[in-house]
C-alpha cells in the first residue's frame, strides 16, 4: 500500500468516525443541555432553601428545647383535615425548621414546622416547588415513561460519541498531551477551528466524568437500570431473616396517623393474608418520582412488622410512639436530619434512615436504614453501606457525586462540569453552522461531514461500538430504528437524503 493509499484509507475511516459523531452530536446536544441546565437548578435549589425548603430558619434561644415530635405533628395534621401522617424529616441544624409528611384523600403536603414552638411555618404540595419542577424534567421530561426512555437513550448514545469524540481528536493531536493542553498556535487559527479546540480540549477534560455521569445516571433509568442492572443488584431480604411477607400481627384496630403506638401490646390475631405486589422499600418509602432510598435498596422488599423476627431495640416497657422512636434513634446513633417513616397499614414497619440520596449527610459511606417492628419493638433490620454489595457501594459514593451532595465542593465541581456541558453542546453548534455551505439552496438541511461520500462501515471500530450499544439496550434499539428509516425512507426520498444526508 503506497503512502497515497494509506492516506486515503486514513482518512475515510476518518469521515467515517466524524459523522457517526455528528449525528449522535446533533441527537444528544439538546438534551444533554436540558440536563446540565435542570441540574444547575437542582444545585441551586438544594444548596440554598433546600429540597423540601427544609433550610428554612427559626429563632433560637439560648434556652429553648424543641417540643415533644407528637406535639409538633398534631399541629402538622391540623392543617389538613381527615390526614395521615406519612413521615417526619428532624431538623437539618439547631436553627433549621422539622419537616411533616401528611396525606388526606385528596391532598399531600410537607409541613415546616418550628422544632421549639410547634408552630407551622409553612404548608406546601409536597414534591411541588422549584426543585421538583427542576427533577421531573431531568427525568423523564414531563412526559412519562417515554421521555425516561429518551433520556436512557441520550445516556446511551453520549457513551459512544465520547469513544468516537476521542478517535477523532487523537487523530488530530496524537498525544495525550496535545489533547488536553492547546498549543499556541490556537490564537492564530481560523474560528472554526478555535471553537474545535474548544469543544474538543474542553471534552477530552470532561470526557471521563461525563461517562462515569451517564452511567450513575442510567442505572436509575426504566431499562438498563430498573431491569437489567438494578434486578441483580439488589440487597438480599433474607439477609436480616425476614421473609418478604411472613405472617404478620394485625392489632384490633389502627392508630390515627402512626403516631401512638401505646396499645402495641393489645390482644393481636395473626392474619396471611399475602398481597399480589410485595411491597419494596421504593414503593414504601419513596414520595412520588423522588429518589430518597439508596439505589441498591430500592427493589429489595420491605420486612413486616408482627413477627417473633428482629433483634432488641425499644424495650418492652417503653410504649412505641414518635418520640420513642425519635429518642431510640438517636440513641443508636443518628444524628442531625434523617428520616423517619411511620408504619402505614397492619404490617408496616417504623422505618428509620440517614443517607446522602435523601440530602440528609454528605458522606454515602455513612448510609443507614433501620426498620423497627411496630408491636414489638424489635429491629428487624440495620442496614449500612458496608452490607451494600460492591455495585450497590459504587452507585451509593457515585450518586453522591452526580448529585453534588459531598460538600460545597462537590456542588461547585458539578457547575462546572455542568456549564462545560453546555459549552461543549453550543460550540458543536457553532462548528457545524459555520461548516454550511453559504448559498442558500445549499445550505438547507444537516449537511453532514464527508456529504455525498459513500462510507464503508469501519468495523475495528464499529465492533466495539456496538458491543457498547448491546450492554445499553436503548442505545442498540435506537440505531436499529435509525437504520430502518433509512433503508425504508431517507435513502429512497430524495427531499430526506438532500436534508439528512
Amino acid at each position: 500500500m503506497n503512502k497515497d493509499t494509506h492516506q486515503s484509507v486514513s482518512n475515510q475511516r476518518y469521515f467515517t468516525v466524524w459523522r457517526w459523531h455528528f449525528y449522535a452530536g446533533m441527537f444528544i446536544a439538546p438534551f444533554l443541555m436540558i440536563l446540565a441546565c435542570t441540574a444547575l437548578g437542582m444545585l441551586l435549589m438544594s444548596s440554598t432553601v433546600g429540597r423540601d425548603d427544609d433550610r428554612l430558619t427559626v429563632s433560637v434561644s439560648e434556652s429553648a428545647t424543641p417540643a415533644p415530635v407528637a406535639t409538633q405533628a398534631k399541629n402538622a395534621l391540623n392543617t389538613l383535615p381527615d390526614s395521615t401522617l406519612i413521615k417526619y424529616t428532624a431538623p437539618r441544624e439547631a436553627d433549621t425548621v422539622a419537616l411533616f409528611q401528611i396525606k388526606s384523600a385528596n391532598h399531600d403536603n410537607m409541613v415546616a414546622v418550628n422544632p421549639y414552638t410547634a408552630d407551622v411555618v409553612d404548608s406546601t404540595p409536597a414534591n411541588s416547588n422549584l426543585y421538583y419542577t427542576f427533577y421531573n424534567i431531568h427525568g423523564d421530561l414531563l412526559i412519562g415513561k417515554f421521555g425516561d426512555y429518551l433520556l436512557e437513550t441520550t445516556a446511551s448514545l453520549t457513551i459512544l460519541m465520547i469513544l468516537t469524540g476521542w478517535y477523532l481528536w487523537w487523530q488530530k493531536r496524537k498525544s495525550l498531551k496535545a489533547m488536553l493542553i492547546p498549543d499556541d498556535n490556537t490564537k492564530r487559527q481560523t474560528k472554526r477551528s478555535f471553537f474545535r479546540t474548544i469543544h474538543a480540549t474542553l471534552g477530552s477534560w470532561i470526557s471521563v466524568l461525563l461517562l462515569f455521569f451517564c452511567i450513575t445516571g442510567m442505572a436509575w433509568a426504566g431499562v438498563w437500570g430498573e431491569r437489567v442492572v438494578q434486578a441483580w443488584s439488589q440487597f438480599p431480604a433474607g439477609k436480616w431473616g425476614v421473609a418478604p411477607m411472613p405472617l404478620s400481627i394485625d392489632p384490633s384496630h389502627e392508630h390515627h396517623a402512626g403516631m401512638d403506638m401505646g396499645n402495641a401490646n393489645a390482644a393481636p390475631h395473626v392474619h396471611g393474608a399475602t398481597p399480589a405486589i410485595v411491597p419494596t422499600h421504593g414503593s414504601v418509602l419513596n414520595s412520588g418520582n423522588t429518589k430518597d432510598v439508596p439505589w441498591v435498596l430500592e427493589l429489595t422488599p420491605m420486612p413486616v412488622s408482627g413477627t417473633t423476627r428482629g433483634e432488641k431495640g425499644i424495650a418492652p416497657n417503653i410504649p412505641i410512639m414518635i418520640d420513642t422512636v425519635d429518642r431510640f434513634a438517636r440513641e443508636i446513633g443518628f444524628t442531625g436530619r434523617y428520616q423517619l417513616n411511620l408504619p402505614q397499614g397492619a404490617s408496616g414497619v417504623w422505618t428509620l434512615s440517614q443517607d446522602s440520596m435523601g440530602y440528609d449527610m454528605k458522606s454515602p459511606t455513612a448510609d443507614r436504614t433501620v426498620h423497627i417492628d411496630r408491636y414489638s419493638g424489635n429491629v428487624l433490620a440495620d442496614i449500612r453501606y458496608d452490607d451494600y454489595n460492591a455495585f450497590g457501594k459504587f452507585m451509593a459514593a457515585g450518586t453522591a457525586i452526580h448529585m453534588g451532595t459531598l460538600g460545597w465542593w462537590s456542588v461547585l465541581a458539578n457547575v462546572l462540569f455542568c456549564l462545560s456541558v453546555i459549552a461543549i453542546c453550543v460550540t458543536g453548534y457553532v462548528m457545524w453552522w459555520q461548516r454550511r455551505p453559504r448559498g442558500i439552496s445549499e445550505s438547507r438541511g444537516l449537511k453532514p461531514p464527508a456529504r455525498g461520500l459513500s462510507l464503508s462501515v469501519w468495523w475495528p471500530f464499529a465492533i466495539p461500538l456496538l458491543v457498547v450499544a448491546v450492554i445499553f439496550p436503548t442505545a442498540i434499539i435506537a440505531i436499529l430504528i435509525i437504520a430502518l428509516l433509512d433503508f425504508l425512507m431517507i435513502s429512497r426520498v430524495d427531499f430526506l437524503q438532500k436534508l439528512l444526508k
